[in-house]
């Protein structure tokens, strides 16, 4: 018995250095399978749809945290920024990253949405059609579609407890009693002011004193006479002002057209 064990034990190439038995053999194979699997490439039927769901997603969240692109549709804040019926208006970049650490300033450019007085006459761009209108909300979550919101963008004026206002005698803007710089607003004015109810020193109609609730702000735009800003919106329940929860986000440079690149300035208009 002990010798026809040894005789197995010997005879067996499996259990030889460098013999290639049946076990062997299967140990061979299943390291040829395991590396075959491992270099075969995904299927372009899963990779494409991988690519463009993570494409989507990293869309959002940099809209959503970070910043996106918005154009101008109007000239309410020429000079700063170009914009009007018919023409290429200035396609600007709007990031939020400064105000998750500092608040909105006198002087900032920023996008906002508007509330309900803001927003009369302003009409849906979405289709009557549930099912395109509902590809038209997904598109607008990732940036290929525009919100379905009354965005705008103009300039901070007065913050939250300040008192601004335009009078008769007034040189200019005034908050708390003091004139805010004006050297970036459209000169000459646009359109001519009546002398009756307002002074191109104001850029309009005389307005005020009104008190910025705690929280907002009082916007207005470079444009002065061409503006429909928190002057136009004084009788509802903000006062015209916006709050800083409708922010978007700040101005930061125009991207295009190209004869536009450059950045938007926010100077310290109440010095």
């Amino acid at each position: 018995m002990t010798d026809s064990a040894g005789d197995s034990n010997i005879n067996d190439p499996s259990r030889t250095p460098g013999g290639k038995g049946a076990r062997g053999s299967r140990r061979a194979g299943k390291d040829e399978a395991a590396g075959e699997s491992a270099k075969r490439p995904t299927p372009w039927y899963i990779e494409i749809p991988i690519v463009v769901v993570l494409t989507l997603v990293l869309i959002f969240v940099l809209q959503t945290f970070v910043g996106r692109p918005y154009m101008i549709p109007s000239g309410s804040m020429e000079p700063t920024l170009h914009g009007c019926e018919g023409c290429t208006g200035d396609r600007i970049m709007v990031e939020k990253v400064s105000y998750y650490f500092t608040d909105p300033e006198p002087g900032d450019v920023v996008v906002f949405k508007g509330t309900d007085s803001w927003n009369v006459g302003f009409t849906t761009q979405r289709s009557d059609n549930a099912a395109i209108r509902g590809l038209q909300n997904l598109g607008s979550y990732v940036g290929l579609v525009a919100p379905d919101e009354n965005d705008l963008v103009k300039r901070i004026i007065a913050t939250g407890g300040q008192t601004v206002s335009c009078q008769e005698g007034d040189p200019g803007i005034m908050v708390d009693g003091a004139k805010v710089d004006d050297s970036y607003t459209l000169q000459p004015l646009q359109y001519p002011v009546d002398p009756n109810s307002g002074s191109e020193a104001c850029g309009g109609n005389y307005f005020g004193p009104i008190t910025v609730p705690e929280g907002n702000y009082f916007m207005m735009g470079d444009n002065r006479t061409n503006s429909l800003d928190s002057r136009a919106h004084i009788g509802d329940e903000y006062q015209g002002t916006i709050p800083e929860e409708n922010i978007k986000g700040k101005v930061q440079f125009i991207f295009l057209p190209f004869s536009r690149i450059g950045g938007v300035d926010d100077p310290d208009i109440q010095g």
